[in-house]
């Protein structure tokens, strides 16, 4: 069955944009002016992935995306046309899966969203191999039947993109892997694409991983990467 998308934005012109290019990359897709009327939407039907416009009337995007991921893990794309820290740190706050700065080019946004879903797909179909198999690193433990990672029972509350990453990380446990790598293992994306997605679902991992307590903790190799690795 073709993906349900909904995306928010009230420019007119760009809910046309994102229907038509969505639409002929072969999606179902609903577009609202508000993220209102998208949640509203979405409580009644889910959708399986979200668009949001974070600069929109009413409740913004920023707090539309803390609302569904109160109630959903779906996979989340911030659109933004401010190209700022505060933006950045509103995105990773509020549980994006990635974002994109305006003005941007349609066929970006459809790589980003083709590769999301190749990867919840990879994913739900790889049973019985290594991918999907429980691995854990100190109190981190992906446990594939509930299909979360947790820490001492608890569970970290990841969205689909801080799942994959953080599981990759912890199969790469004590080895440096590059923000290349990420890039292309999670995203699907070289890093001319995409540059600071890898660092901005690091930076909302650890927090989720210090909510918790956890024994591990992910180290930045300046200018390569990054470590998971055990506290000292």
């Amino acid at each position: 069955m073709e993906k349900l998308i909904y995306a928010a934005d009230d420019d007119a012109n760009i809910c046309e944009i994102l229907k038509t290019f969505l639409e002929d990359a072969g999606y179902r897709v609903k577009v609202f002016s508000t993220g209102d009327a998208l949640f509203e939407e979405f409580v009644k039907t889910p959708s399986d992935l979200v668009v949001l416009d974070i600069m929109m009337p009413g409740n913004d995007g920023i707090i539309i995306c803390k609302k569904l991921r109160e109630i959903s893990h779906i996979p989340i794309i911030l659109l933004t046309a401010k190209d700022s820290d505060l933006d950045y740190i509103l995105g990773i706050n509020s549980g994006g899966d990635d974002y994109l700065i305006k003005p941007f080019r349609p066929s970006i946004l459809i790589t980003k969203i083709k590769s999301i879903f190749r990867r919840m797909d990879m994913e739900r179909s790889r049973h019985g191999e290594y991918e999907d198999k429980a691995v854990s690193f100190a109190d981190l433990y992906y446990e594939p039947k509930h299909h979360g990672i947790f820490c001492n029972k608890k569970d970290l509350g990841l969205t689909v993109t801080e799942l994959s990453l953080l599981k990759y990380m912890i199969q790469s446990a004590g080895s440096a892997v590059s923000r290349d790598e990420l890039l292309n293992k999670i995203w699907g994306i070289n890093a001319e694409v995409e540059t600071r997605a890898a660092d901005e679902t690091v930076s909302r991992i650890r927090q989720k991983m210090r909510n918790v307590k956890s024994k591990a903790f992910i180290s930045t190799i300046w200018g390569f990467g990054y470590k998971l690795e055990l506290k000292e």
